[in-house]
């Protein structure tokens, strides 16, 4: 029968019994006495598994030439190992060859060691390093982790369109999408005629799916959408992706309070859930990023985050004395570098900063009863900073439409979202959790490029 390392590790009760396990070498020594060790790696887990091969086996010759990286299909018997550095081991009765590496000195992946720098050049080969198949892992993890908090919470997955018309938040940079010739673009006077486009007018790729998700938390009262969504922005820093996953949930007849409380708890229960199912691939990590890592995510889940309004974390600011690059003054957005001095310096914790002014935030967030703040939050923690963007949204229309109007936006586009206040409008509350960004957090591993499969940013779209 087929099995994995990992259900092996996991218990596999099939002792001295014949198995088949397929996988790629990862490392080969020969004894004195011509008995052939090779380990081999499948990625159901961090650790390989030992393969011995007596001089018996009938091919083994061919077996003398096998290389670091090439494929086998091994049939053998299961047994406790006497050796010091693994419980089990397989001793081969017959080895096939399945894939070779047609060229070893152009091989981009060998024993050495690669930077993740490196690595991201050949983001298609990098998921067969220890890096990135722990990261996989988790992610893998994290994800399943997500869905069965909201599941058990009672919230339904909706599927929001990647296709939009309009801008969510109302300031994005966002990408166009469009099936015209771009060699016979028609203009109407000097612009492009979008009403000879595919869907007859001018649309983008979404940068959230949340204004779409509202609809339906205002008829099932929790749902949640998670997908992939796209930013324009032509940035290249450790912190951005032009493509990237947002988890939002959105909750009918609840305020602020309310998925702050919802956001503190789905973040500890998922981080446990991390450390309970991912720990050799967080040990390792532990060890080769972040040697704190580990008790930082233990901390994580016992620690009650700090709540403060916009307004006291301006004050802490500014009494820093810090020379930070950009200004600190109320009304003025709060920055990364003054994210980490408030969580990694001030606070050494995770924060919720609350209430912040109304014009530096999106035309949906709910207007306070100053006028001058909106009912939002941002959730920020150790070394990463924002992971967490939600708000408590307006729902009477006409603070709505004076909301657009003063965003400069175009108020016949949201006349679907406006109808939501018309008919039956209520209090309701979401967030966005960028899940590269808590998985950012979680590994160690700073830079978000390393912690997606393919990353997209400017000038990198190859594979």
């Amino acid at each position: 029968m087929n099995v994995t390392i990992n259900s092996i590790i996991q218990g596999f009760k099939k002792i001295n019994k014949k198995i088949i396990i397929n996988g790629w070498i990862k490392t080969k020594r020969t004894s004195k006495k011509g008995i052939l060790f090779i380990s081999i790696y499948d990625g159901s887990c961090l650790k390989p598994c030992q393969i011995i091969i007596n001089k018996q086996i009938k091919n083994y010759n061919d077996i003398l030439n096998l290389k670091i990286g090439y494929s086998v299909e091994i049939i053998g018997l299961l047994t406790l190992s006497i050796g010091k550095k693994q419980n089990f081991e397989i001793k081969a009765i017959k080895i096939k060859i399945v894939g070779l590496i047609k060229n070893l000195k152009k091989y981009p992946i060998t024993s050495k060691y690669h930077s993740k720098e490196y690595l991201r050049e050949i983001a298609h080969l990098r998921p067969r390093t220890n890096l990135i198949s722990a990261i996989t892992r988790i992610r893998h993890t994290l994800m399943q982790s997500i869905h069965k908090y909201l599941h058990k919470n009672n919230f339904l997955w909706i599927a929001t369109p990647l296709i939009t018309c309009i801008d969510t938040e109302g300031y994005s940079n966002m990408f166009k999408v469009s099936t015209l010739n771009f060699n016979k673009i028609p203009y109407n006077n000097s612009n492009v005629n979008y009403k000879k486009d595919f869907f007859g007018k001018k649309t983008f790729l979404t940068v959230s799916g949340q204004l779409t998700a509202e609809t339906y938390a205002c008829s099932c009262s929790k749902i949640y959408t998670f997908g992939p969504i796209f930013r324009a922005e032509n940035s290249n820093t450790s912190r951005h992706l032009s493509e990237f996953w947002m988890i939002e949930p959105e909750i009918a007849f609840a305020t602020l309070k309310d998925i702050i409380n919802l956001s503190e708890n789905m973040l500890k229960y998922i981080l446990k859930k991390i450390l309970n199912k991912r720990y050799d691939d967080l040990y390792f990590l532990n060890n080769k990023i972040n040697k704190k890592k580990i008790n930082h995510l233990i901390n994580f889940i016992y620690y009650k985050f700090e709540q403060i309004d916009y307004s006291e974390a301006i004050k802490i600011l500014l009494k820093s004395n810090i020379n930070f690059k950009f200004p600190v003054k109320w009304g003025l957005d709060i920055f990364s570098e003054h994210e980490r001095y408030l969580t990694d310096k001030y606070f050494k914790k995770p924060v919720i900063i609350k209430n912040y002014p109304k014009y530096i935030k999106s035309f949906y967030m709910k207007i306070n009863k100053d006028y001058k703040t909106v009912s939002n939050m941002d959730i920020l923690v150790p070394e990463i900073g924002e992971i967490i963007g939600g708000s408590q949204r307006e729902d009477k229309l006409n603070i709505l439409d004076k909301r657009i109007k003063e965003s400069k936006l175009i108020k016949k586009k949201y006349w679907w979202y406006r109808d939501i206040r018309k008919y039956g409008s209520i209090p309701h509350s979401g967030f966005g959790l960028g899940f590269e960004r808590i998985l950012s957090y979680i590994t160690g591993l700073k830079n978000i490029r390393d912690v997606i499969p393919f990353p997209r940013t400017p000038n990198s779209i190859e594979f």
